[in-house]
């Protein structure tokens, strides 16, 4: 067998013996065997039989060395037989090779990939000190402690030989002083490594930028925080497990630094994880990978990506994970909300459902970061353990902002779902308070291209949905573009209009305007509502809304009368803009009652079509944009 560079255990029976092992094969029958033999002109005397290769060997340096053997020799000795069976010596033939030449004072080669199963195998024959001095195991022990564990790549190969040999590597405490090793390496001072390592990624955001300079000389490169993550992804899961806990015992090692490891342990190790997806493998190792990740998570928040949380929430989703993993994800992702972007929130729906994507789960995450905003940031204890993770007591307002914004975000996302629900949609979007939405432009987006995509919806899930808009808080934009929107039902145009009208009067003059009280009854705020568009549809009688409507009609016949005069002002560019926008809302408000009037409607009903155009005059047609030329802002 080849020999590897390593370290070489050279012990010389003679200087007249010139003896070497070597393989012999044959064939018999169907079966390819391999023999091995000693080179030397005295015959053997035994044949040693590991697995299906037999060892031609002498008794003598065997047995001076190996307890083990000198029982089964004697054993075999009352049958006259010198044969002897050791089917269970760990490290099987190639370890069973190294313990019979180094027997026999030859020269053995030890490595990193060889030396436990060595060592498990000197173990197994009992080639101990008091069997003779020097003896295989105690030079093996001085190779382990002098070369391999001062070694950083080697502990990392001996520890990952270490599966194949158990129990054997765990009664000899081999996995345990590989572990220490490893993490006493890990945890040291960053300036005291002067070892190679492996270091492919960027670095830690908290050290990007950093580069050391000495009078303007720049100085050599700083080992970063993190130098150690990359070797060990070459690890099994149940070993990076061992390690990373020891780690965080330890407790030299920051969570942002932990957090870093398990995401390039992920994504090296989860097909296609990188790319928002688990691509082949084995489902099942790959499940039990993903959970083991989850329960490894620091409990510090913020010491791991939202964007990476997500990852493997979709993961889990993917795969199927336990319903305690996923709830801990999103317990997780739920403290740090603020941080998501929509397109990380797009988690598929899961298999057998008809939406395109998992919305309860994101309503989940949505409610666990309400529920933050309502507790203490330390939660319930469990056996005198923090539970919780560790965040700050309270929500920022600019923290709720940002999640306001992200739901919007999602809802116009997931709006263009043919499957999905008014109701599921409704009580996403209720989740967000009202203080945590300044401006319901989003929201307003997010209804417009539901109602794009969901044609067949009812008078009253229209109205459902609309009533989720609060028409004071949209922009100029917004407020031109609603009036023109055929999707929208009447009352929620109007409502617009009105809101418009009223912002633009207060603007231009020094108070609230005096408003004519029918039409004030529109206003939530005279009625104790919250959404001026809920507010009308549910609590304005059929009459109160067409006294409204003549009411709209004399305003705009004032409008009329007065417009000469707006146009006079152009010296106040800013007043100007803001009376013809005033102008502008009035007449389109005149063209819709009008319109409604001319189609013999009911002033109360609820429509969508555009109205008429015999009841408008030539004039406005010209000056006012049409309901049949809207548009989408989708």
């Amino acid at each position: 067998m080849g020999t590897m560079s390593g370290y070489p255990i050279s012990v010389r029976m003679g200087e007249e013996e010139k003896e070497e092992l070597k393989p012999q094969s044959y064939s018999s029958g169907a079966i390819n065997e391999v023999n091995w033999y000693v080179a030397t002109e005295l015959a053997t005397d035994i044949v040693v039989n590991v697995g299906d290769i037999k060892f031609y060997l002498h008794k003598f340096p065997l047995l001076s060395k190996s307890a083990r053997l000198q029982k089964l020799v004697a054993a075999t000795s009352d049958e006259n037989d010198d044969e002897i069976h050791i089917p269970d010596i760990p490290g099987g033939p190639s370890a069973f090779e190294i313990c019979a030449k180094f027997c026999y004072g030859m020269t053995v080669t030890l490595n990193a990939y060889n030396v436990i199963a060595a060592r498990c195998a000197a173990e197994y024959l009992e080639m101990h000190e008091t069997v003779e001095k020097g003896n295989l195991i105690y030079k093996i022990e001085v190779f382990l402690n002098s070369s391999i564990f001062r070694s950083w790549k080697d502990s990392i190969i001996v520890l990952q030989t270490t599966k194949s040999l158990m129990p054997w590597c765990e009664e000899l405490k081999l996995v345990g002083r590989c572990i220490d090793c490893i993490t006493s390496k890990a945890s040291i001072d960053t300036s005291k490594v002067d070892w190679s390592y492996t270091y492919n990624r960027k670095k830690l955001t908290s050290e990007n930028g950093i580069e050391p300079q000495w009078n303007g000389v720049r100085k050599q490169q700083l080992v970063p925080k993190d130098w150690w993550v990359e070797d060990l992804c070459e690890l099994e899961i149940e070993s990076y497990k061992r390690v990373i806990t020891s780690i965080k015992t330890k407790g030299r090692i920051t969570s942002e630094v932990i957090g870093e490891a398990l995401r390039a342990y992920a994504s090296r190790r989860l097909p296609g994880f990188g790319k928002g997806s688990i691509q082949g493998g084995d489902t099942g190792k790959n499940r039990s990978l993903l959970e083991t990740i989850v329960w490894l998570l620091p409990i510090e928040a913020g010491s791991v990506p939202c964007s990476f949380l997500l990852k493997l929430l979709k993961a889990a989703s993917l795969l199927d994970s336990s319903e305690m993993a996923k709830r801990e994800l999103v317990r997780r992702i739920g403290r740090q909300l603020e941080a998501a972007l929509v397109a990380d929130l797009l988690i598929p729906g899961p298999a057998g459902e008809t939406t395109m994507y998992d919305v309860d789960v994101v309503q989940s995450i949505v409610e666990e970061f309400v529920m933050q905003e309502r507790s203490a940031g330390t939660g319930p204890t469990v056996e005198g353990e923090v539970e919780e993770i560790r965040s700050p007591a309270t929500v920022s307002s600019a923290s709720k902002l940002a999640v306001a914004k992200l739901v919007d975000g999602y809802l116009a996302e997931i709006a263009r779902d043919p499957n999905l629900p008014p109701s599921k949609f409704i009580d996403l979007a209720e989740m967000v308070s009202s203080d945590a939405r300044p401006a319901h432009d989003g929201l307003y987006r997010a209804i417009d291209m539901y109602l794009k995509e969901h044609t067949g919806l009812s008078k009253s899930e229209k109205k459902r949905i609309c009533r989720l808009m609060d028409c004071k808080k949209l922009s100029m934009d917004a407020c031109m573009h609603a009036a023109q929107n055929e999707r929208l039902p009447l009352r929620t145009v109007v409502q617009v209009l009105y809101f418009e009208q009223v912002r633009a009067a207060t603007s231009s003059a020094s108070g609230t305007p005096d408003l004519p009280g029918n039409i004030r009854v529109l206003h939530p705020g005279e009625n104790g509502g919250s959404h001026g568009s809920s507010r009308s549809a549910t609590t304005n009688t059929e009459e109160d809304w067409e006294v409204a409507r003549e009411e709209f009609k004399s305003m705009h016949l004032v409008g009329d009368q007065n417009s000469s005069d707006i146009s006079k002002s152009s010296d106040d560019k800013g007043s100007g803009k803001m009376k013809g926008g005033i102008f502008r809302s009035k007449k389109i408000l005149s063209k819709l009652w009008s319109s409604k009037s001319g189609q013999g409607e009911n002033s109360s009903s609820d429509t969508s079509e555009s109205p008429g155009s015999s009841s408008a005059n030539p004039e406005e047609m010209k000056s006012t944009p049409s309901r049949n030329r809207r548009h989408s802002v989708s």
